[in-house]
């Protein structure tokens, strides 16, 4: 049986074809979005809907052509992001993207939507859906002929089935924000108390629901791409702990009991499971920030500027001091802190070297998501006796492998597939 996963990510967009039951990925394809919009305001993260879906659409159309067997399509992509639409199913807004920060910006009261939200019992960060919502009602800037408001790869559902209304999977409404996971609702007395408008959330389905056909082929509700990671690279496993590092970073295990706590989500997954959730805003891009501070060294030193990745792979073999350099790698700060600012301790004579500061940052990353878990650990009994990596920032780098199984104290495999949330999107079409 052949499905096809497609992936609508914050700066790609992957499509597979997958063999399900030989558990094989017969193409992959993956495409620059490009569809950031450039803003005067440092604060503001969105992005033109009409591109990410032309180009979405542009290749699952090739991908059918030449895979006709294909018998389904599965969607997932990026989490917490809203754009609006009109009744009759069309954009009006851009994408408003999961690294929106204006739910930080103080309202006319002087506190933010995030600090409000906490007053009135909503745990929420800037960026989720419904805390970038609740300031656009506020401010009288959500689109006049709104209807709905939905999360990208459910606006590409819509298009390609011609729904004029959005039908979100449980993982995705989730992740808007006020949201009770436990009553399976949205929190709508404490939205209406901030001032948002609740008309325009949209009907939930904790099933992985058709949402309609595309040339004939079943579509099926997206997933929130942290649950179709989950599914594509660990399935159901319990006691297994899945690793993430791409823009971001993430630790997620299964769970069959609701349990949250500061900087961990409960977030359904199918059925009565949840995914326990830990998330860094930074992750991998950490890395890329240290790559950055290299190679502006060189261009300042008269080098040519290039890539510095190999050379940061070679210093990240050499050995290290004994006293190790501590970095925190909170640049952004965390979803619940985002005044939090990363730094650097411990410093001596001895490990103030490159290669201490490659291994430090390296260290950091995995350090964040650690602590996370201990936090998971510690609140439900749930232990990692096996480790599965995902994400070009674990992938591609093996001292980042070597250091999640020394800390964690546990063996490390690489998730099957490259592309983890669009095979699990394509294996939930078959479900």
């Amino acid at each position: 049986m052949q499905a096809i996963g497609i992936d609508i990510g914050t700066t790609t967009i992957s499509a597979v074809v997958l063999d399900t039951e030989k558990e094989q990925v017969l193409k992959a394809v993956t495409l620059q979005s490009e569809s950031f919009i450039e803003t005067e305001n440092d604060w503001e993260r969105i992005q033109d809907v009409s591109i990410i879906i032309k180009k979405a659409k542009g290749v699952l159309d090739e991908l059918l052509a030449e895979y006709p067997e294909a018998a389904s399509i599965g969607l997932t992509g990026q989490m917490h992001g809203i754009l609006y639409t009109d009744a009759e199913g069309a954009a009006l807004s851009p994408l408003y993207t999961w690294q929106d920060k204006r739910g930080d910006l103080p309202l006319s009261e002087g506190k933010t939507v995030v600090e409000e939200a906490a007053e009135a019992g909503a745990v929420v960060a800037s960026g989720f859906g419904l805390t970038t919502h609740t300031y656009q009602c506020r401010n009288h800037l959500v689109p006049e002929k709104a209807a709905w408001l939905c999360t990208i790869p459910d606006y590409l559902g819509m298009v390609l089935t011609g729904r004029k209304t959005p039908l979100l999977h449980v993982s995705m409404a989730a992740s808007l924000g006020f949201y009770d996971a436990k009553k399976k609702c949205f929190k709508t007395e404490i939205l209406e108390k901030l001032g948002a408008d609740s008309s325009l959330l949209p009907e939930i389905t904790g099933d992985v629901a058709e949402l309609g056909t595309y040339q004939g082929r079943p579509v099926t509700a997206a997933l929130g791409d942290n649950q179709a990671s989950f599914i594509g690279s660990v399935g159901t496993k319990e006691n297994t702990v899945l690793l993430n590092m791409g823009t971001g970073g993430q630790i997620s295990v299964l769970s069959d009991q609701y349990f949250e706590a500061p900087g961990i989500e409960a977030r359904p997954l199918i059925g009565d499971k949840f995914i326990l959730v830990g998330a860094s805003i930074c992750g991998g891009r950490s890395y890329a920030i240290l790559e950055k501070f290299f190679r502006d060294y060189c261009a300042a030193a008269g080098i040519e500027a290039k890539p510095q990745y190999d050379v940061m792979a070679k210093l990240a073999a050499m050995p290290t001091a004994e006293d190790t350099m501590q970095v925190s790698t909170a640049f952004k700060g965390t979803r619940y802190n985002p005044n939090l600012r990363g730094g650097i301790t411990n410093l001596s004579e001895d490990n103030f070297t490159p290669q201490d500061l490659v291994s430090g940052v390296l260290t950091g990353m995995a350090r964040e998501l650690f602590d996370m878990y201990e936090i998971i650990r510690k609140g439900t009994g749930i232990t990692a006796e096996a480790l599965i990596a995902s994400g070009n920032g674990v992938r591609r780098n093996e001292r980042l492998q070597q250091i999640f199984e020394e800390m964690f104290q546990a063996g490390l495999t690489l998730a099957k597939y490259q592309e983890e949330a669009a095979c699990g999107a394509a294996i939930s079409s078959q479900f």
